[in-house]
């Protein structure tokens, strides 16, 4: 036997073996809740053959019988909300076949390379992993296309009806498909899709259901009162029972449940060195270098965008100019653009550009909690328009936030000489939202710095808590790519939203800084012929002469944690930028 084929059904019978030990567990539940009923057939028979009499037997006879039928109630009931509970499932955009019929013939091929069982369908999750996941549960098949409806089928084998599970579905990170070229692609999902192989084994697919059984059922325990619907208090106790015995075994299962999915890694891996073996080490490079882009482009570029109200449309897209950038920059990235000559994966997909959209979306309310559909207040934004919609934008509302602030403060700036040959600025002109105003405030009044950050975040945090919260659930949402349906979260049911957050949250300090520099753009924008822009890396960007100066934060910082504004007025001086001019709010 090769060293491939020895590893691999090593794997499988570690996997096998933790499968069986799982059964084992539930076997073991089931026993100890037969035991009592066991018991009061032994003495029902025992005295009905005469072999036991009198009072006290008579009464433990009835008193173990009562507590029998106690305990198999309660044991059916536990059963039913076990196989009952929804078990958890990752957002994602399903992909009809019709949506994407050359990435279905992809998977399919690479399915009957690797002697497999094709997946039931294929989805899309904004995050740059992929992975297989058991969607053959009731409660999730409706937001499921047609292909993943099927919850089991039966097949005659050898005279017997065997239960067949449901092949699992195929989730891809959709950056990859714009990134990675099809060949890549291909290389990746190899060992994903021969994890299929071990899923259909009989005791791993019982095993796995018994485990998301149980984690569905303390997840639906644990749930606010609010999310459980009419008569909450009623069902309070037998849910808090029924999550005692839930989490009472799933702490025993962990274990083998951790080793079980090792070894079916372990075998799908070695199963899967057959196919594009040597092309997916050099992949593996692009995975990482995906994941470095996607996470700097949603928490520089993406971010800010959502906190105005707007999301971009085509996140994915943005993803191969981001990689771009930083091949430039980086010279360990050097030489991956190189590959962009091939065929990208996306083109795979019938409507690249639904798909895109789809995804961006489904990124905002994952990573933001923002709404299910565009209105006034979330609208989708492009490329093209980031700059003027988006940076420009974010800019003017926070000097404008800051200016409100600093005008409740409630004081007055004394006169004082701008630079450039700029006119006095006195109390008279407290109220013209001027950069001089904020310079003079944060450099010439001790310990003020911190009431005026402690401001800002009053501000932020009222303005956060005012946005209005849209019911989950009660609007449409992004149809299925290449089909009508319902919205894709929609088998959260009640549940809160699970949000990703990108970013801590900001201290006082950040936040006044990023005002005090908003301030500092609108103002080369207004006086000095600058332009809001975009870089692909770090986001929102000051084009001074079509040249983008990153040289900002520095100065600003100087001035803002120690009143130092020497640095800040050389810069605006280089610039050219008149901070005794009022700056545009609007």
């Amino acid at each position: 036997m090769s060293g491939t084929g020895t590893g691999e059904e090593l794997g499988a019978q570690a996997a096998r073996a933790r499968a069986l030990a799982l059964l084992r567990i539930r076997s073991r539940a089931t026993a100890v809740a037969l035991l009592p009923a066991a018991v009061a057939v032994v003495l029902l028979v025992a005295g009905a053959q005469g072999h036991i009499g009198g009072a006290g037997w008579d009464a433990a006879r009835w008193a173990v019988t009562a507590c029998a039928v106690v305990v198999l109630l309660g044991a059916a009931a536990v059963s039913v909300a076990i196989r009952r509970a929804r078990p958890a499932v990752s957002p994602t955009v399903p992909l009809t076949e019709q949506s994407a019929p050359d990435l279905y013939r992809l998977v399919r091929d690479l399915a009957d390379r690797l002697g497999v069982p094709a997946p039931s369908a294929i989805a899309l999750t904004p995050d740059c992993d992929s992975w297989l996941e058991d969607r053959s549960h009731p409660s999730v098949q409706p937001a499921e296309s047609g292909a993943a409806r099927t919850v089991a089928r039966r097949a005659v084998r050898g005279g017997r009806r065997h239960r067949v599970p449901a092949a699992p579905v195929l989730i891809i990170g959709s950056p990859f498909l714009w990134w990675m070229r099809v060949a890549e692609l291909r290389a990746v999902l190899a060992p994903v899709v021969a994890g299929t192989g071990p899923s259909a084994h009989p005791d791993i697919a019982a095993a796995r259901r018994f485990v998301r059984g149980l984690d569905g059922a303390v997840a639906d325990a644990a749930l606010p009162a609010a999310a459980r619907g009419p008569f909450a208090s009623v069902r309070r106790v037998p849910r808090g029972v029924v999550g005692w015995i839930a989490r009472l075994l799933l702490r025993s299962c962990r274990g083998h449940a951790a080793a079980m999915e090792r070894g079916v890694a372990a075998a799908a891996s070695e199963r899967a060195q057959t196919v594009d073996y040597g092309l997916r080490i050099v992949a593996q490079e692009q995975v990482g270098l995906a994941y470095a882009g996607w996470d700097r482009l949603l928490t520089r570029v993406a971010l800010p965008a959502w906190r105005m109200g707007r999301w971009p449309s085509r996140l994915d897209a943005g993803v191969v100019s981001a990689l771009t950038e930083l091949s430039r920059r980086d010279r360990l990235a050097e030489g991956f653009t190189s590959r962009l000559g091939e065929r990208p994966a996306c083109d795979l997909l019938e409507e690249p550009g639904v798909a895109d959209e789809a995804a961006s979306l489904l990124a905002a309310r994952l990573f933001h909690g923002g709404p299910a559909e565009t209105g006034p207040d979330w609208s989708p934004v492009d490329w093209q328009q980031y700059p003027e919609e988006v940076v420009d934008r974010k800019w003017r509302t926070e000097a404008a936030r800051l200016h409100r602030v600093l005008a409740a403060m409630g004081e007055s700036v004394p006169p004082v000489q701008g630079t450039n040959g700029t006119h006095p600025a006195g109390p008279a002109d407290a109220a013209v939202p001027t950069l001089a105003r904020v310079v003079e405030h944060l450099a010439e009044r001790t310990g003020h710095a911190e009431a005026l950050a402690a401001g800002i975040s009053a501000a932020v945090a009222r303005e956060e808590s005012a946005a209005p919260q849209p019911p989950k659930g009660s609007e449409p949402g992004a149809p299925a790519v290449g089909a009508s349906g319902s919205d894709v979260l929609d088998f959260w049911g009640p549940d809160p939203l699970p949000l990703f957050p990108l970013q801590p949250p900001r201290t006082g300090t950040e936040l006044l800084a990023d005002h005090v520099a908003a301030m500092v753009c609108c103002a080369a924008v207004d006086t000095a012929g600058a332009a809001p822009g975009l870089d692909w890396l770090d986001g929102p960007a000051l084009l001074v002469d079509g040249e983008r100066r990153a040289d900002l934060g520095s100065p600003v910082l100087s001035l803002v944690e120690d009143g130092d504004a020497g640095p800040l007025r050389s810069w605006l001086a280089s610039v050219g930028v008149r901070t005794d001019k009022p700056v545009r709010l609007v």
